[in-house]
């Protein structure tokens, strides 16, 4: 019986929309929340996968993320200063929205799967506020 799974994420993280006409073009901040949820067919154990090893599967792009200010390469203006003063950053090709950040952990969490998982589909759910999320999915 396909089974589906989840495990919550949280980090700290700037950033800023510099082509929005409203305030988001501005820096600013947000305590990010991810769920991972993956689907599958469970083992004879009944897992779909263990949740530490879900975990595994992206901790380290979390840890990378946290406390650091996300930054589109594109955005010159403040990757010269974050450069000019050491501030932890990540550089991304791409605008830094939440549906963004949720297709580069999607892809993350993809490129990780460990051979001859039980996995056929991955969603991740990021949330920029307790009320706001942007979702994306891939069927494997």
């Amino acid at each position: 019986m396909r089974t589906t799974i989840s495990k919550q994420f949280r980090w700290e993280m700037g950033h800023r929309l510099p082509f929005h006409n409203g305030l988001c073009k501005n820096i600013h901040g947000h305590s990010y929340e991810a769920h991972v949820i993956l689907s599958g067919e469970p083992d004879a154990q009944g897992m779909v996968m263990d949740y530490f090893d879900m975990k595994l599967l992206i901790q380290k792009k979390i840890d990378e993320l946290d406390h650091a200010f996300l930054c589109d390469t594109s955005d010159t203006v403040v990757r010269s200063f974050l450069e000019a003063h050491s501030m932890k950053t990540v550089l991304v090709a791409f605008p830094t929205t939440a549906e963004n950040i949720a297709r580069m952990l999607l892809e993350h969490v993809i490129s990780q799967l460990p051979v001859g998982h039980r996995v056929d589909a991955v969603r991740v759910r990021v949330f920029e506020t307790e009320k706001t999320y942007a979702e994306v999915e891939s069927v494997l």
